[in-house]
């Protein structure tokens, strides 16, 4: 039995929802120490959606640890990792609950001050690093000092109300950049975001192969910010004639520039004691492989009809905030489960049926083997 079964005191009236999808486990132990953690302060649902021999061996593992169950079987977004956030929400008791993928690690102060954050707030969105940092980390975190310069970056956990989460009907899966698309959606419904810069959370680093992997991929989530793909497929032609015409100058300033705008992230918010120094020198290159990656992202849009994710193809980034504020609109006077992108359906005492969503912080137990795990 977990502590989300016995009623087992946390320190924290809050929920921890874990989405997963491994193709092994060579970092179960690793995980499974986290999760040991973990349980002292908040209670945690794992959702994997894992081969069945993983999840076997995940439920031995985490036995006492966690919930942990299969993604609900009426789900099947394009994008899988939202199957679990949905299933997630569905089952926790909490107010406050906290989204993170698999290589998020919290520490104790950082679950408080989000918790706190969350009394106040709708949405939560910390600010990742890297820790240990490899190189490729160094590269990637110079995107993240760029984000911070014009504004916060989009890190890879969130805390959520869960009143909030059901009101609006959760949010669509069928997108690339799911992130992103959480968010336009909090805020098309009213909900208040809160973006602290100094609320560090740690983040591993993935292996060279899997970063190498995600530049394309990351590159397509552009596409749900206009503005800014056009900036990226420009700089490979703006780059071009500049050295056709043998004239480095605005190539160096705009180095320059780039490397001046990460600083500027770098600093904000006490950034200097997460992000060393070398993650700024990063900072053309990370633009340059943005720029070059940009042009076949745009070519899996209209050439391939979206970007192969996980065994799908998926043809959206992400909606755009007038698009979701109508939807938003449209369905405020209206059942908020009707829309099948946000199927929320709260568990009843007599089964499983799609009641209407409550804005409450606790659900009753779920029939049958859903309530023990699997």
């Amino acid at each position: 039995m977990t502590g989300l079964e016995t009623g087992r005191e946390t320190d924290l009236d809050t929920d921890y929802v874990l989405p997963l999808r491994w193709s092994d486990d060579a970092g179960l132990a690793e995980l499974t120490a986290y999760l040991r953690r973990l349980r002292s302060s908040v209670r945690v649902i794992v959702v994997d959606d894992s081969p069945a021999g993983l999840f076997a061996r995940h439920a031995a593992r985490w036995d006492g640890l966690a919930l942990h169950v299969r993604p609900d079987g009426d789900l099947d977004f394009a994008n899988g990792k939202v199957n679990g956030v949905i299933t997630g929400m569905r089952l926790a008791r909490a107010e406050h609950v906290i989204i993170a993928d698999d290589d998020v690690r919290y520490g104790e102060s950082e679950l408080a001050r989000l918790d706190a954050l969350l009394r106040k707030a709708d949405l939560v969105r910390p600010q990742n690093h890297f820790d240990p940092m490899p190189w490729h980390a160094r590269w990637d975190s110079a995107r993240i000092l760029l984000n911070r310069g014009f504004g916060a970056d989009y890190p890879g956990t969130f805390g959520v109300r869960r009143s909030t989460f059901l009101a609006m009907g959760g949010y669509d899966g069928n997108v690339m950049f799911e992130n992103l698309e959480l968010i336009r959606t909090v805020r098309a419904h009213g909900g208040r975001e809160e973006r602290p810069l100094d609320l560090y959370v740690r983040r591993l680093p993935p292996d060279p192969r899997h970063f190498w992997s995600q530049r394309v991929r990351q590159a397509y989530e552009d596409l749900a910010q206009p503005a800014r793909m056009a900036f990226f497929l420009a700089i490979v032609p703006a780059l071009a004639v500049a050295l056709l015409r043998r004239r480095p100058g605005p190539v160096l300033a705009g180095a320059g520039m780039a490397m001046g705008l990460a600083e500027l992230g770098r600093r904000r918010a006490a950034g200097r004691r997460v992000f060393p120094f070398t993650t700024t020198l990063f900072a053309p290159v990370w633009l340059l492989e943005r720029a070059v990656c940009s042009w076949p992202a745009l070519a899996a849009r209209f050439l391939r009809g979206g970007i192969f994710y996980a065994g799908r193809r998926i043809p959206l980034a992400a909606h755009s905030s007038r698009r979701l504020r109508t939807r938003a609109q449209a369905t405020a006077s209206g059942s908020l489960a009707a829309r099948k992108p946000d199927r929320l359906c709260e568990p009843s005492q007599n089964g499983l049926a799609e009641d209407r969503p409550q804005r409450h912080s606790a659900t009753v137990a779920r029939p049958g083997s859903m309530t023990v795990p699997s």
